[in-house]
């Protein structure tokens, strides 16, 4: 993807945690520890790009994406929409804030209702802010119909089918009604929750061209979830790599793929396959020893440490801080202090 001139920024992340509590006892149930799920994240995304978050499963990708969305509602820290804070804002203005923020999800097939036709899923969002006399301009019966049909073809869907029901449909079709669904209200960010994994090669592509078309057509910007690196090449403006709730670097993606500096980033490069077999045979891959840690521990180093090859004994008792190591790249990791 062509990198675009950078905005100002259209959300800004703050160290933002996302603490699920663990708790014991059968009748007085007591907190005695939690999951870190994510465990201060600070990032922007900027108007009109795509910020791609990269990791492995587990690493808190998808929490991420539901906290910013308030779909979980995050622990500390701050998620500024267009000068509002998500966290502290009211109801009216959570839901007056939506309308930009719209998501797609991972599974088409679990985030469809099976009860409900495409055209009744697709003008869900349209009837709900009507109702709450929060669209502008207000839109009849005939408004939502000719929305619905025109949110189809933009899709690629043929309007005929408006009336069947998701079961009806093909994985990639099912994803396609989940993108419509998100455009319906005319959002500026789309938080999209690795929207091709659950899908086959040939119809992820299909899909990637899809939202990158809607992307140049609608100025849209995307918050893109996926732990396939090429997938993350592809679509994305600039990277974030996460590992264990925490952000390990942050770059554009060109320099990424190029430079990466962290070693966690660098272990994730080397088993991403290349196709040139020429080149393949010579890389080095990187093997990352040990388990990924548990997410229930709190830490007093670098989140790493257990399987970084270049680790050191300040490693082991000192997080280390995103550095910037020049105008778009940024690194933690005290290699680069």
């Amino acid at each position: 993807m062509s990198e675009k001139e950078i905005k100002k920024p259209l959300l800004q992340v703050r160290d933002l945690k996302q603490h699920f509590p663990i708790e014991a006892g059968f009748i007085m149930k007591k907190q005695v520890g939690a999951v870190r799920a994510v465990d201060g994240i600070s990032f922007d995304v900027n108007e009109g790009e795509t910020l791609g978050i990269v990791g492995e499963s587990g690493c808190g990708k998808s929490t991420t994406i539901r906290s910013i969305s308030q779909l979980y509602t995050p622990t500390s820290g701050s998620v500024v929409y267009n000068g509002l804070d998500l966290i502290k804002a009211k109801r009216e203005e959570l839901l007056d804030a939506r309308k930009n923020m719209q998501m797609i999800f991972q599974d088409p097939y679990a985030s469809l209702d099976p009860r409900m036709t495409v055209r009744t899923i697709i003008a869900e969002p349209l009837e709900i802010y009507k109702k709450r006399r929060m669209l502008e301009p207000q839109m009849s019966k005939k408004d939502i119909e000719d929305r619905v049909e025109e949110l189809m073809e933009r899709v690629g869907l043929n309007r005929a089918f408006k009336n069947r029901y998701p079961h009806e449909f093909s994985g990639g079709q099912r994803q396609r009604i989940g993108i419509a669904r998100a455009l319906a209200l005319n959002p500026k960010i789309i938080l999209a929750d690795e929207p091709v994994s659950a899908l086959d090669v040939s119809i992820q592509s299909q899909i990637l061209n899809l939202l990158h078309d809607l992307q140049e057509e609608l100025g849209l910007t995307y918050l893109f979830i996926a732990h396939d690196l090429a997938v993350i090449e592809y679509i994305s403006t600039r990277v974030a790599v996460m590992y264990l709730g925490k952000i390990m670097e942050l770059s554009r993606s060109s320099d990424l793929y190029k430079n990466p500096l962290h070693p966690y980033t660098k272990a994730l490069l080397s088993a991403a396959p290349i196709p040139d077999p020429v080149i393949e045979r010579k890389r080095q891959r990187i093997i990352l020893t040990g388990d990924v840690p548990s997410p229930n521990v709190e830490r007093v180093g670098c989140y790493f440490y257990d399987r970084c090859p270049y680790k050191m004994e300040k490693c082991k008792t000192n997080i280390p801080p995103m550095k910037k190591v020049d105008e778009h790249h940024e690194v933690a990791c005290w290699l680069y202090e």
